[in-house]
């Protein structure tokens, strides 16, 4: 199995709990792309619009009803945080059962902010407040659910962007 190098994994840990805790209140920003990162040297770097685009292709995966083709965007040793779960979920196994019941609701998401932080070439870390609009399964009810979240993305050795950490929780009362 290939596997991300330890301290590799620490420093997207931690880059993820820091941006989550301070970068949304500092306000929008990019910072400047690395070339030391395991892709192509001479690739161009990924832009902001590209890794706002990620987000889109999530969702538009949850609009297949299909919770593998949502848990193909994670990479196999990703971490997932979701907003209506107390589950932390580390595998696909686990992952795919979240969005079994999830995807029962019929979610939309939107993006009310975003701040994007590009670490290197193939790191990239998302954060900010989304919406979510549900319809209650079986009942037909209709809610909306207001949530921060951080998605930390990787580009993988195929060129692919997988989530390797994703964490959303419902904003705080009052």
């Amino acid at each position: 199995m290939n596997r991300r190098p330890v301290r590799r994994r620490i420093a997207v840990a931690a880059a993820t709990a820091v941006l989550a805790a301070g970068t949304f209140a500092l306000g929008a920003g990019v910072a400047g792309a690395d070339s030391q990162g395991r892709g192509d040297k001479h690739a161009k770097p990924v832009t902001k619009a590209q890794v706002l685009g990620l987000f889109d292709r999530w969702s538009a995966a949850l609009q297949t009803g299909d919770p593998k083709k949502v848990a193909d965007l994670y990479a196999k040793d990703a971490v997932l945080l979701p907003t209506v779960s107390n589950q932390v979920r580390t595998d696909r196994a686990g992952i795919v059962d979240h969005f079994e019941h999830f995807l029962q609701n019929k979610p939309v998401g939107t993006k009310v902010a975003s701040v994007v932080d590009i670490l290197d070439r193939d790191t990239v870390i998302d954060t900010g407040v989304h919406e979510f609009a549900l319809t209650g399964h079986g009942t037909g009810e209709k809610s909306t659910v207001k949530a921060r979240y951080t998605y930390a993305y990787e580009k993988q050795p195929n060129g692919r962007w997988l989530i390797v950490n994703h964490h959303s929780s419902k904003m705080p009362q009052g």
